[in-house]
């Protein structure tokens, strides 16, 4: 429907005419590339795995299932459109409605803000964790496509999640100095997959779930692939002897970073001096690694440590880490720091699929919403593989979406067909002639 009652805004221009502009152009959609985002969500199964997960909270039937609400919702949030109200107009929009079931134009509207309260607050732990299986069970499909892996790098790691309000869990960490949450990440290390995301209170210690969530990452990996090699690779935040211990019961490889202490100072000591004597000689950045056996107070028994000792012109450090692996130290530690990537997949998470924006009061809503950002952060994730993998460079998932999903088009439901003119200067066309041979998509 136009919206003829629209105010008319009008706009000086170089040129002899003024340039008037309303809101009244009837079916056009900002987001052309929805086409590309539904087609992987039904290439994947994504929508219709959660919605099998999620309790239906409605006493009588509602008009909208819970495979519409769950795609409503997750390809508003692939889209960038994160906030729950900006359903109240995007409901409207006609190839959203589209990919999500109903006719562009005869059908009625789609569901509205309180509908996907009521969605994310009908969440329970139950659904929870289901939600996160059936993420985790795609990992298990996606990854397995070309064959057993021999090896599983899992990077764990932890992230900040400020809060604006007073929701449950939400609590002051001295570390980071402010109110948040405190969400713990797992990646495939190798292929760079997001295998889950678990919210955890504001206060709590990095390494706080991550041992048993290992248990049960393992436990299914092996299920899958029994005869996988696993690994694990995380920062100082997750240096607790329980995870050594498990790892070492089990078999599982581990480099772990070690908080700096006076003892571990005083292993790399005569490192540190040597590093500052090569500096003074050369003038320029000094890098020296060394090893050692070393047992913490807490330790049964002593481990690995690898350590660096660097003298640069703003001053030392020293860095230390605990492994099971056999490489020379230079080349472990080396091999450690790569695990930085997975700060560039968090970025893509946090900043661009907005995974951060968690503001239901409720704690249980507000993990269900990360898991929705998870699944949008997967079609995102999963059409830029196919991208890569058809030659186009690999791209940020907001540069992804600007060049891809953010086409403005027109949208008409013929007899025949439903027909959607695009914008003819968008830069993005040559993404979709890829994406295009990468689906089997017939195009004249």
């Amino acid at each position: 429907m136009s919206d003829c009652a629209t105010p008319k805004f009008h706009f000086e221009t170089q040129t002899s005419l003024t340039l008037e502009a309303t809101f009244d152009g009837g079916r056009i959609t900002s987001d052309g590339g929805l086409t590309w985002l539904a087609r992987m969500d039904s290439e994947m199964g994504l929508s219709e795995a959660i919605s099998e997960c999620v309790p239906e909270w409605r006493k009588r039937k509602g008009r909208h299932s819970l495979s519409t609400l769950l795609k409503q919702r997750i390809f508003q949030i692939a889209c960038g459109y994160e906030d729950q109200n900006d359903s109240d107009t995007l409901r409207e929009d006609p190839l959203l409605k589209l990919v999500c079931g109903s006719m562009p134009e005869s059908d009625e509207d789609l569901a509205s803000q309180p509908t996907f309260s009521r969605l994310e607050n009908a969440a329970d732990v139950r659904c929870c964790y289901q939600v996160a299986g059936a993420l985790f069970e795609l990992y298990l499909t996606q990854r397995g496509e070309y064959g057993t892996p021999e090896k599983i790098l899992l990077d764990f790691d932890a992230t900040d999640d400020p809060v604006h309000g007073d929701q449950e869990g939400s609590h002051y960490h001295g570390y980071y100095r402010q109110h948040m949450y405190h969400p713990l990440l797992v990646f495939d290390g190798q292929s760079g997959h997001l295998l889950t995301a678990l919210l955890r209170a504001g206060n709590t210690h990095g390494s706080n779930s991550a041992v048993a969530l290992l248990k049960r990452i393992v436990r299914r990996l092996r299920q899958r692939w029994p005869e996988v090699e696993i690994e694990i690779r995380a920062d100082a935040g997750f240096a607790i002897p329980a995870l050594y211990d498990y790892c070492e019961e089990e078999g599982i490889i581990y480099t772990v970073g070690l908080i700096t202490n006076s003892r571990l100072e005083e292993m790399a000591e005569d490192l540190l001096d040597e590093a500052r004597d090569r500096y003074e000689q050369e003038q320029k950045k000094v890098k020296l690694f060394g090893e050692d056996l070393y047992t913490a107070e807490s330790w049964e028994h002593a481990r690995r440590v690898v350590y660096k000792a660097e003298v640069t012109e703003q001053g030392t450090n020293t860095r230390f880490v605990v492994t099971t692996r056999t490489d020379e130290p230079e080349a472990l530690y080396e091999w450690y720091v790569r695990r930085g990537e997975s700060e560039n997949w968090i970025k893509d998470f946090k900043l661009h699929v907005k995974a951060d924006r968690l503001s239901c009061h409720r704690f249980i809503a507000n993990q269900f919403r990360l898991l929705l950002h998870a699944a949008a952060y997967w079609l995102l994730d999963t059409l830029r593989r196919k991208l890569v993998e058809s030659g186009v460079r690999r791209m940020q998932l907001d540069t992804l979406r600007l060049s891809l999903i953010k086409i403005g088009g027109r949208v008409r439901e013929l007899m025949t067909k439903v027909r959607m003119h695009l914008a003819s200067g968008h830069p993005g066309q040559h993404l979709w002639h890829a994406l295009s041979g990468a689906f089997g998509v017939v195009h004249e």
